[in-house]
């Protein structure tokens, strides 16, 4: 044995058949074999477009600059779109140069069949346009590139995150509001080409003044210990005993799903009877709602404004929502959407009616409206987690699951750290080479991180330029964590900037 990488062996393929993998092999590989030959290979902005690689000395047989772009499943108009950024580029590059510039738009595509190679002006032989020729390679070139290195080969599919993410750090725009606001736009292109689903967290209660986890669970400890019901008032004793909680916590902080249960068996006692604890829920929830807060909060709007009907159909075809309360299905009924609460396995919206599915249940305020609550499912404690998690035909995963697989999705107010959440999005990705989701996250600033308090007692100065530096390491593997997933990240700063770009998206000129 040569100890060289041959067709036969499927190994490196199926080590970088993920489209980002594929991505960063070729990318390096490429890398080291064109510097081996004493020529510059780049990567990043290249006038008004972005391309994967640049040689501007060429490679090989190569004699023109050589511009790279790899692509996991080419279709004609993703090639036919790469090429006339590359022709804008040459343009860019005349203008620039005074003189005609020519240059080669190498495609590498880990999957070329035979339909593709029938495409007229596309296949595996040269195709040209003017003064651009298009080459595309795909596993024959990259097996034979593989074998005249094969410990580099080794080397880079070893190292293929730590790559990733340096190549998403390196390519980073100047301005991340920039790239946000790009993305903000192929949210909004997805959008109007449907089929479209809200996925809506804890953030979008939030956003109306409803409690957080940790204070909901306070409340509840509260009630537990008082035996009495639970208010907003905060009177001398309730003070006492909220500091007696947050003692507790602070010295034995078991999991928030291990403190749910331990509170449903001291407010329920043994009884299957569920009622007294989601009683003592709805109290805790709706009684801590802070009141200088608007329950149709300007997020709660706008989320609703995307899911009315348009004159070509209505664009959201389903809403998954992780949270008890019904501030949202209140701002639908306001606009006379017309919706469907569905919170157990029985229920099933009509055709023309949105469905708004809680997945770890429904606890309205006011109960009349609503049919078969003690039904509901109840993801609160340990063992509702445990049987979600463990059931795979329950159908909060199947609805999940088939919001992921059949529709574009944005999460709003989610953390993303939801094990159950990250993998469905991991089912669903199975298969799919291109990132269809989109996911709003808050990014902290340099200030706001330097100025954190933390509880150790002796803290280390850090420095601005370190943590300038951590801050881009951390979110750039986000993305990249984000991406395996299939979700594009949306940063922001401030929530109110999420209003702002669901009105961007939810405005379209064409509806």
């Amino acid at each position: 044995m040569s100890g060289k990488i041959t067709n036969s062996e499927n190994s490196l393929r199926n080590a970088v058949s993920d489209a980002y993998n594929f991505e960063a092999f070729v990318i390096e590989l490429l890398r080291n074999h064109i510097l081996l030959q004493g020529k510059h290979f780049e990567t990043g902005r290249m006038g008004d477009s972005e391309f994967d690689g640049f040689a501007p000395d060429g490679f090989d047989e190569f004699e023109h600059p050589v511009i790279v772009e790899c692509i996991a499943t080419p279709t004609q108009s993703r090639i036919l779109k790469i090429a006339s950024a590359a022709r804008n580029y040459l343009d860019f590059m005349h203008k620039k140069a005074g003189k005609p510039y020519a240059a080669i738009l190498l495609i590498v595509v880990n999957e070329w069949s035979a339909w593709s190679q029938r495409i007229h002006g596309i296949g595996s032989e040269p195709a040209y346009f003017g003064d651009l020729k298009l080459v595309i390679w795909s596993w024959p070139q990259l097996d034979a590139l593989a074998n005249r290195h094969p410990a580099d080969s080794k080397r880079i599919v070893k190292n293929l995150l730590p790559l990733r993410v340096r190549n998403v750090e390196k390519n980073a725009p100047s301005s991340w509001q920039d790239e946000r606001d790009k993305r903000v736009r192929e949210l909004a292109d997805q959008f109007q080409s449907g089929p479209f689903s809200l996925f809506l967290g804890a953030g979008v209660s939030s956003s109306a003044g409803m409690p957080d986890w940790n204070s909901l669970l306070n409340a509840l400890f509260m009630a537990y210990i008082n035996g009495s019901e639970v208010t907003g008032d905060n009177d001398a004793s309730s003070g006492q005993t909220l500091e007696l909680v947050r003692r507790m916590n602070t010295l034995d902080t078991p999991s928030a799903l291990v403190s749910a249960r331990y509170l449903r068996k001291g407010i329920a006692g043994n009884s299957d009877d569920r009622r007294s604890f989601t009683a003592a829920i709805r109290k805790a929830l709706y009684g801590l709602r802070r009141k200088d807060r608007k329950p149709a909060s300007p997020l709660i709007v706008n989320l609703a404004q995307l899911c009315m009907p348009r004159r070509t159909g209505a664009k959201v075809r389903a809403v998954v929502t992780y949270n008890f309360d019904d501030l949202f299905e209140r701002e639908l009924k306001s606009r006379s959407i017309s919706h469907r609460s569905i919170y157990s396995q029985s229920q099933q919206p009509d055709i023309e009616e949105l469905p708004v599915y809680h997945v770890h249940g429904f606890i309205p305020q006011e109960t009349e409206p609503y049919n078969e609550l003690d039904d509901a499912t109840l993801v609160f404690a340990e063992e509702g987690y445990h049987q979600m998690y463990t059931d795979a035909y329950h159908w909060s995963n199947l609805v999940q699951l088939h919001a992921l697989r059949d529709s574009t999705c944005l999460m709003v107010g989610l953390s993303m750290a939801d094990p159950n959440l990250r993998r469905l999005l991991e089912i669903a990705q199975r298969g799919v080479k291109d990132s269809r989701h989109f996911a709003f996250m808050k990014k902290i600033s340099t200030d706001t991180f330097l100025a954190a308090k933390v509880d150790e007692a002796e803290q280390r100065p850090i420095t601005r330029e370190a943590a300038d530096e951590f801050l881009q390491r951390h979110y750039a593997l986000t993305e990249t964590l984000m991406r395996e997933l299939g979700v594009t990240v949306i940063w922001f700063e401030s929530y109110d900037e999420i209003p702002v770009m669901l009105g961007a998206v939810g405005s379209p000129t064409t509806s």
